[in-house]
């Protein structure tokens, strides 16, 4: 077996587009990367909790924290950005998606990059996935799940930027 190096199959960049300019957001490191996934895995614990009705647990992230998730997130973009003047709330929304693609995935950040961060948006796209998850076959009996379907649209054939 000849395992190609992952940097010739797996481009985990990010590129961001904000009034014209593409702003270049690298991947985060690993260790930044379980940190990020933590708070993901909590941020999904929290929205369990506000759908169920029950008291959420928010004091993971505070306002220093938000901040640093947004730098941690952005990386060299981070200083870009701000050299830039580039409004907050594009600053969060740029922010909140590079968290989303290193800790969930490309299609959950651009889910909520193309709502602009607008929560209603987001959600549509949540119980859509929701809907296309409960009409797929269960997983197979040797307890290996199949491979998803290329979302509508789609050849399937992987993207030429991430190999997936």
């Amino acid at each position: 077996m000849a395992l190609r190096d992952l940097s010739e199959v797996l481009d985990p960049e990010l590129l961001l587009p904000i009034k014209g300019k593409i702003y270049r957001v690298p991947p985060v490191d690993a260790e930044t990367g379980l940190r990020l996934q933590r708070l993901a895995e909590h941020a999904a614990k929290l929205a369990h909790a506000v759908e169920a009705g029950d008291e959420p647990d928010t004091e993971a992230l505070g306002d220093d924290n938000e901040l640093d998730l947004y730098r941690d997130a952005l990386g060299s973009a981070y200083g870009e950005m701000l050299a830039d003047r580039v409004p907050f709330a594009w600053l969060k929304i740029a922010g909140i998606t590079a968290w989303l693609h290193a800790a969930v995935g490309a299609e959950r950040a651009e889910a909520y990059w193309n709502a602009a961060g607008n929560p209603e948006a987001f959600a549509g796209n949540r119980e859509q996935r929701r809907a296309a998850r409960s009409t797929r076959q269960p997983a197979l009996q040797s307890g290996t799940n199949p491979k998803p379907a290329p979302p509508a649209g789609t050849t399937g054939q992987p993207s030429s930027r991430t190999g997936r």
